[in-house]
């Protein structure tokens, strides 16, 4: 493990746009020294070096020699889905730790070599899910721990964001589940407290879409401890946008709690036994947490660091995360197939 007096060594792989929400995290500013930068493209790895890194920092295309040049603590894994094996086994077996962008693996196969590989090089492995480290999730998993609503019965998510990405996701095949539901399917086993057990899943490109493949999924999965979530999503539903968190509805056994995936929390209880449809009171929802599960991807990487350094393992650690990707990959084989599949 590193020192604590020491800043964490760190090469980055894959220069794209979305290292800037890692590399500008307080957390990185101040324990990361970034060493090297690879991509494919030299001309992107130079700009990150020269934005990010220091003078000496390594600049190449290939992984391996870089890692043998600088040899750092830990490798930060920003690549597309399909490279993430790559990066991973590659760095594991050059006796680095890692966190990577999510999904952590394009297949299960690969996803449980990556998980054994860890193991074996006794190395960290962890994800990016900063939507875990949002301060309202936090409260509310809180707040149903209180048991205030009694025990959580079903759980139910509604994405509707219209996204004009362009590049690799307009082409990608089942592109809201395999890129986007990842994060939902993450947050409802965090508000659960509970894991996947069985999926049936379907999964369509809308007339209009500007997506190739499945830019529209529903799914409905059976979870341990008698609970249920479903999924609604769609990457291109133009107007009256949801939150990127996802719209949520919690039913308890005493109650609903509502989330906009922003800050808006409202829960109802019964006040009566009388009616039909009893009337209800509103009960207010703490939003206190702790600020160190809070910080989305800066929360994340902390987490990440204080286990390079001797702490506890981070809650998005591979032996979990694998738990949220199976969610993923059981729908795209529900959807392929049309029926129900159990989640492995």
């Amino acid at each position: 493990m590193a020192t604590s007096k020491k800043k964490i060594r760190a090469v980055l792989v894959g220069c794209g746009g979305i290292c800037g929400a890692w590399l500008n995290t307080p957390t990185v500013k101040r324990q990361v020294e970034l060493v090297g930068f690879v991509d494919i493209m030299p001309e992107a790895a130079e700009r990150r070096a020269a934005e990010f890194g220091g003078r000496d920092a390594a600049i190449g295309t290939d992984l391996a020699a870089i890692l043998k040049q600088v040899q750092p603590d830990v490798v930060f894994d920003c690549t597309l889905p399909e490279v993430h094996y790559e990066v991973t086994m590659t760095a594991l077996r050059h006796g680095c730790h890692v966190l990577g962008e999510k999904p952590m693996a394009d297949t299960m196969p690969r996803a449980r070599r990556m998980v054994a590989a860890a193991a074996k090089a006794d190395k960290i492995y962890a994800v990016i899910q900063n939507r875990r480290y949002q301060p309202r999730i936090r409260a509310i998993r809180r707040f149903l721990d209180s048991g205030r609503i009694g025990k959580v019965t079903a759980v139910h998510s509604d994405f509707f964001v219209g996204v004009h990405f362009g590049g690799f996701r307009d082409e990608m095949q089942h592109v809201l589940l395999l890129d986007m539901a990842i994060h939902s399917f993450d947050q409802a086993r965090m508000i659960c407290g509970a894991d996947a057990e069985t999926v049936y899943a379907h999964e369509w490109n809308p007339a209009g879409s500007w997506y190739k493949h499945g830019a529209s999924a529903a799914a409905i999965f059976t979870m341990t401890d008698d609970m249920v979530y479903s999924y609604n999503g769609s990457w291109c539903a133009e107007g009256c946008n949801t939150s990127w968190e996802c719209a949520w509805r919690i039913t308890g056994e005493k109650g609903t709690l509502l989330w906009d995936g922003a800050d808006g929390i409202t829960c109802e209880v019964p006040k009566g036994k009388d009616g039909w449809v009893r009337p209800v009171k509103t009960v207010r929802v703490p939003t206190s947490c702790p600020k160190r599960l809070t910080g989305g991807h800066n929360g994340v990487i902390r987490s990440f660091i204080e286990a390079v350094r001797g702490g506890d393992q981070p809650e998005t650690i591979c032996t979990d995360n694998i738990k949220s990707l199976a969610m993923v990959h059981a729908a795209v084989k529900s959807a392929d197939a049309g029926r129900r599949v159990n989640v492995v």
